[in-house]
């Protein structure tokens, strides 16, 4: 697991949220010798930060980075939530300095277990929940890890005897990830994403395609055969490939004349035994069924396992019906395509909740979408006046102010049997901490009315 160079060094871990705190702590169990550090002053928590403290070998620094300590370091781990420009990641390629991901670190330090990765721009907690159930279902030992929650390093610090690992990756993760080989890979979709820390969408994927850096024969991939950038990134890469489709014939396809999901030429189960909102959630299902399978799940049992599968916190969850109109919390879609597959998902009349900080992308793509069914747009945050002057003319839009505000503007806009769907477009950080103080905010004042 660790490199001679490693020991007789400092490894500097940058970044103290979940994944940095389990990389840590990972390496000092494993001997290793760890400078710690967070620019902010209260990273993951003071509980947290004292039982780092508490290890030997460790020196923990909150507040700021010792960039010259970390120009000596024999490598740095790197959390996803810290940008390549950020200083210390600056300071360590300027001197040379290897950096790796946390998810590098935890695939170096697994004792057991195969590794199924799942990334792509949206779909990628679902689909690895998705996975981890059906495994689960079939009486396998798996857990879903990663960027979903847990963070890899924290799997194998435990040695749990896993038969399984469900790895979600981030296109962050990947970029420094030369070492993370999974048996199974799949890639859920692409579009632009990430553009305030990418200087191209060429760059975004160049990252998503690191999840094939080193492929081999014994890999197997499970591709978005209607996403042709999906299928470019993929192209002459080693192992076995199959494709999921929601418009024709494929190894796993939606039959939509029937009303079926498909496994080849084999019924795998009616589409209204599914309980997701949306046509891309039955191709998440459809992946998730083709990975599943691979792993030794037969089709009865992938089937059995989708029909138990109940849609996860932040992603088109239905809250409650007040007034026979339906809240739905989809807080996790912090770009402009997650939000173009909310709006598709909807069957009825909708009031749309857009905002937050921008992240690169123009709304305009929202705008054809918007004028046969949308009541009214209402835009919030900073990204506010971007979204009223891309969508107004085009649409109603309406400026809220505070989050309590917004959700006040919906409940007057909205009838009964229309919908009210909370589907940002924007990441979070203006107003709360993450997407899922957001939609946490959100299901308390809808559970409040």
């Amino acid at each position: 697991m660790i490199p001679d160079a490693w020991r007789r060094g400092e490894v500097a871990v940058v970044g103290l949220g979940r994944s940095g705190i389990a990389a840590t702590r990972l390496l000092v169990h494993a001997g290793v010798r760890v400078y710690a550090s967070d620019a902010s002053d209260h990273p993951g928590g003071e509980d947290r930060l004292a039982e780092l403290r508490a290890l030997p070998g460790l020196v923990v620094e909150v507040g700021r980075h010792d960039l010259a300590r970390i120009r000596l370091a024999a490598t740095v781990v790197a959390s996803p939530g810290v940008p390549p420009d950020a200083p210390p990641l600056v300071a360590a390629r300027s001197a040379g300095v290897p950096i790796v991901s946390e998810i590098d670190i935890g695939f170096r330090g697994l004792v057991s277990g195969r590794c199924i990765a799942v990334t792509g721009t949206n779909g990628k907690t679902t689909t690895t929940a998705l996975v981890a159930h059906l495994l689960r279902t079939a009486g396998l030992r798996a857990e879903a890890v990663g960027n979903i929650g847990r963070p890899l390093a924290e799997a194998a610090l435990q040695r749990d005897p896993y038969q399984w690992l469900v790895v979600e990756v981030s296109s962050f993760q990947l970029h420094d990830s030369p070492n993370f080989l999974p048996d199974i890979g799949i890639v859920t979709n692409l579009s632009a994403d990430h553009l305030d820390r990418y200087s191209s969408v060429e760059a975004y994927y160049a990252d998503k395609r690191l999840l094939f850096h080193d492929a081999r024969d014994h890999q197997f991939w499970v591709l978005n055969g209607d996403d042709q950038g999906v299928l470019d990134l993929a192209r002459g890469v080693r192992g076995r490939r199959v494709r999921f489709s929601l418009r024709g014939p494929a190894d796993a396809w939606y039959d939509a004349a029937a009303g079926v999901l498909r496994l080849g030429g084999a019924a795998l189960m009616r589409r209204g035994d599914f309980q997701l909102l949306g046509d891309h959630n039955v191709a998440n299902a459809l992946a998730a069924a083709l990975a599943a399978h691979e792993a030794g799940v037969a089709p009865g049992v992938l089937a059995e396992g989708l029909r138990s599968f109940a849609a996860l916190p932040n992603r088109l969850e239905r809250v409650r019906d007040v007034g026979g109109v339906l809240w739905i919390n989809d807080s996790k879609a912090t770009n402009v395509a997650s939000t173009v597959v909310a709006v598709q998902a909807m069957d009825r009349p909708f009031v749309l909740l857009l905002g937050g900080r921008h992240k690169g992308e123009p709304y305009t793509r929202l705008a054809p979408l918007l004028g046969e069914r949308c009541r009214c747009v209402i835009a919030y945050g900073e990204a506010g006046p971007l979204i009223e002057g891309d969508l107004a003319g085009r649409v109603p839009v309406e400026r809220g102010t505070t989050f309590e505000d917004v959700i006040t503007r919906a409940q007057l806009a909205a009838r009964a049997g229309d919908a009210v769907l909370l589907s940002p477009a924007c990441s979070s950080f203006d107003m709360f901490k993450d997407y899922e103080e957001r939609g946490a905010r959100f299901k308390r004042l809808v559970g409040a009315m």
